[in-house]
């Protein structure tokens, strides 16, 4: 009985109740395998068709298959093993089990009475699965997997929800300094467990299992085959590499327009302003309030004389007393609640978010950006709440047009910056940017610009920043950016905040965005109406100079550092663009061969040619640095650091080290 075939280039693997297709997938092997008679048809992340033939070769007890860097052994019993081109094994799948052969009865792997598969199916109802997929522990480092609010630099031993949520990304791409890149394309609510005993992946609820593996003799070699298989971003718009200005909130057109002239008048640029969220007459309405923004067209014209372009806040939520909500719930375009009430979130009223996933519904919610925004001047767009930010976060109760929320709620954001950039392109935008609080697996192509959500404002805060946006450059989100001065809880009378914001200010400069936000304390403004655009509360003043002499110097001369590096930044933008390369690199990415690189230095690359040393800590004025190896240093005072080295620096209040590689 053969349990081993080709069939179209692709490797089948069948025995019992599961079946299992391994292809070639891009520059890499695809896995996909099931215990229903079919496979479901979905891509996924995956949604580009890229599978080809195969090199396949199958034998009485063993087949092969092989795709470029990348080679997969598949035992008579289904036991899956990859390995490099060169013969490394990359990863090898979890089995604690026995098999009959030819001298009786051996155990595989190990001595233990336990019984364990590398890949486990549990029925939960109808088609669906919960799923375990386990693979042997090895010697090795893990990067990447999205945004989450911890200082971990090397995940190996981490346990990491696969779910949205505020200030958290769940985008699982692995990638493991043993030479492989491992995508688990599946967006189903679930859990990662990078364990020291084994490497988990399970869903709550799935119809099958589906993840991608590439091997490389680089990271940058690992993610250029993952971002050609997910998708690379577009080319960042030039507006966008400026300082941009934003606060918790601009009440009224007046008071914006004051703030932009005021920043022309003094000659500091400004590529982006922002009006932030509760501008609306309603959630959902998804329309300036024409009486506190009168002229939205003429305020936009305005601005572009300024030389500053115009962002304003989408929110996905449509309250019951939009109006479109009778409408959207008639049409079946909103997330549907099972059980209990029709209410996903509670702000303000009761409120349904838009469902992202129906194509029809994400047309109405972009026509009706276009007609209320887009043809008034508004350039980009704030995609808010992108998780989207259930109130209560009981996946079991909702269900989308892709499937429950068990199945598939991690692909919210992703279809919600496709929602505007399709739009955006049908209007003739070719360089579309729009920021969004969250992504997951192939956001980058739908001009997802990340940013880390309501962070506090701490040092701990900012120093969890810094390792969330490498570790989401290296899941394949290049372009993010962070709330300059935290979110929450920065008052803009406090020394203490002042220091954090300086630091904070200068980290950002050298991030792919720099964008001023916050809800500033103190809350001494009260709301200007009732309802719609006039009911919600705003934060103190946010502008470089709401702050003291010192700190709107300090933070001014980053803005026009920025200016400076316009250039060098466009360069960097292009090569993402074109080749999928992060724009925040760890160094490891850029110095491979040198140890050293692979372990936490708080240091990151901004393209090939920028050493960046943030702090991180509150009343540091030094720090160690550590200068990778292959290369030479140049500090700005002309002092020559060699490769391999470290060396203390000076690091006042003013700036931070940066160092330009030689």
């Amino acid at each position: 009985m053969q349990f081993l075939f080709e069939e179209d280039g692709a490797l089948i693997f069948r025995r019992r109740r599961e079946l299992m297709k391994i292809c070639a997938w891009g520059k890499g092997l695809r896995v996909i395998a099931t215990q229903n008679r079919a496979f479901s048809g979905r891509d996924w992340a995956l949604d580009t068709p890229m599978q080809h033939p195969a090199k396949v070769t199958v034998s009485e007890h063993l087949a092969v298959i092989e795709n470029g860097n990348i080679r997969a052994e598949v035992t008579e019993y289904g036991k899956l093993t990859f390995y490099n081109a060169e013969g490394k094994l990359l990863l090898k799948e979890y089995y604690r089990t026995w098999e009959y052969g030819t001298e009786g009865w051996r155990e595989l792997d190990q001595i233990s009475q336990l019984r364990a598969a590398g890949r486990e199916y549990r029925a939960v109802g109808g088609d669906n699965y919960a799923l375990r997929v386990r693979f042997e522990p090895n010697a090795e480092k893990f990067f990447g997997m999205g945004q989450y609010q911890q200082p971990t630099f090397d995940l190996k031993g981490s346990t990491l929800e696969l779910e949205q949520k505020n200030t958290q990304a769940s985008v699982p791409f692995l990638l493991s300094s043993n030479g492989y890149g491992f995508l688990w394309n599946n967006p189903a609510v679930g859990r990662a467990t990078l364990g020291t005993n084994y490497t988990e992946f399970t869903a709550r609820s799935s119809k099958q299992i589906d993840y991608w593996i590439a091997a490389g003799g680089t990271p940058k070699e690992i993610l250029s085959a993952y971002m050609e298989a997910v998708g690379k971003p577009p080319m960042m718009p030039e507006y966008a590499l400026g300082f941009w200005q934003c606060k918790l909130r601009y009440q009224t057109q007046e008071e914006l327009l004051a703030v932009a002239h005021e920043y022309h008048r003094r000659g500091i640029p400004v590529g982006v302003i922002v009006v932030d969220f509760f501008h609306w007459t309603q959630q959902g309405d998804w329309q300036f309030d024409r009486r506190y923004w009168p002229d939205p067209e003429g305020m936009s014209k305005e601005l572009d004389s300024l030389g500053m372009k115009l962002m304003v806040s989408v929110w996905p939520t449509v309250d019951r007393n939009s109006v479109h909500y009778r409408e959207m719930e008639e049409r079946d375009l909103l997330v549907r609640v099972d059980k209990g009430l029709a209410v996903t979130m509670d702000c303000w009223g009761f409120e349904q978010f838009f469902d992202a996933t129906n194509p029809e519904s994400r047309a109405f919610v972009w026509n009706c950006c276009k007609e209320n925004y887009r043809k008034n001047g508004v350039t980009l767009f704030w995609l808010d709440e992108a998780e989207p930010e259930y109130t209560a976060a009981d996946w079991e109760l909702y269900r989308y047009y892709d499937g429950p929320a068990l199945e598939c709620a991690n692909e919210y954001p992703v279809q919600y910056a496709r929602a505007f950039y399709e739009g955006m392109r049908a209007e003739g935008d070719e360089d579309i940017i729009n920021l969004i609080r969250c992504a997951w697996a192939g956001s980058a192509k739908y001009g997802a610009l990340v940013w880390s959500g309501d962070v506090p404002s701490t040092f701990k805060a900012l120093r969890n920043q810094y390792n969330a946006g490498l570790h989401m450059a290296m899941a394949g989100i290049p372009w993010w950016t962070a709330d300059i001065g935290g979110f929450h809880g920065g008052n803009i009378h406090d020394p203490a905040f002042h220091e954090l914001l300086a630091r904070w200010f200068e980290f950002a400069a050298y991030l792919p965005v720099m964008r001023l936000h916050g809800d500033r304390d103190p809350h001494d403004k009260p709301p200007l109406g009732k309802d719609g655009g006039g009911m919600c509360f705003t934060g103190a003043e946010n502008e470089v100079w709401a702050y003291p002499p010192f700190l709107e110097s300090i933070m001014e001369a980053h803005i026009r550092r920025r200016e400076e590096m316009r250039e060098y930044l466009c360069a960097v933008m292009k090569e993402a663009h074109e080749e999928g390369a992060p724009v925040i690199r760890p160094l490891f990415y850029s110095f491979p061969e040198d140890k050293n690189c692979w372990q936490e230095h708080e240091e990151f690359m901004l393209g090939e040619k920028l050493l960046v040393c943030p702090v991180l800590e509150a009343g540091v004025r030094e720090r160690e640095v550590y200068f990778p190896a292959g290369a030479d240093w140049l500090a700005e005072d002309g002092t020559l650091h060699r490769g391999g080295t470290f060396a203390k620096v000076p690091a006042p209040i003013e700036y931070i080290p940066v160092f330009k590689r030689k």
